[in-house]
């Protein structure tokens, strides 16, 4: 069940014998981030792969935002390092979904409603993105959706 995390402590393992520390500190927080995940709620539990990916696709989300921040206030070069640990990061998760992709799982979706109002949104959004699995965006997911019922 845990073979994203499994995959994150192998590659630890390598980073520290390349004397990588970039990599093995974002590894590191990957890591911790899924056992704080794991230990969260009142009962620990295993992660599934998708609630793994889930975390991993948060921590992406993050560095990424960071990144922007710095970049924006003029601290380049930890928008550099932001960028490169999301970049690591990113190699953990399935690529996200292209929009011409997510126009299609939008357009099938809204096509097999027998009455396309924006009242069937919240329907349209689950079901796209249980088809997209965690590769498209949740807020890009719903404007698109309330675009295309509009």
């Amino acid at each position: 069940m845990a073979e994203l995390k499994d995959q994150i402590v192998a590659d630890m393992k390598d980073a520290m014998r390349a004397k990588d520390q970039l990599t093995l500190g974002t590894l590191r927080m990957a890591k911790a981030a899924i056992m704080n995940e794991e230990v969260a709620g009142k009962a620990a539990r295993e992660l599934s792969q998708a609630e793994e990916q889930a975390v991993i696709t948060r921590e992406v989300r993050k560095r990424r935002e960071s990144a922007e921040v710095y970049a924006d206030a003029g601290r380049a070069e930890l928008a550099e390092k932001e960028t490169a640990e999301a970049d690591i990061l990113a190699k953990y998760i399935p690529a996200p979904l292209s929009e011409e992709e997510v126009d299609a799982i939008i357009a099938e979706e809204v096509a097999a409603l027998p009455e396309p109002t924006i009242k069937a949104m919240g329907q349209v959004i689950k079901a796209v993105n249980a088809r997209a699995g965690g590769q498209a965006d949740g807020a890009t997911v719903a404007a698109k959706v309330r675009a295309a019922l509009a």
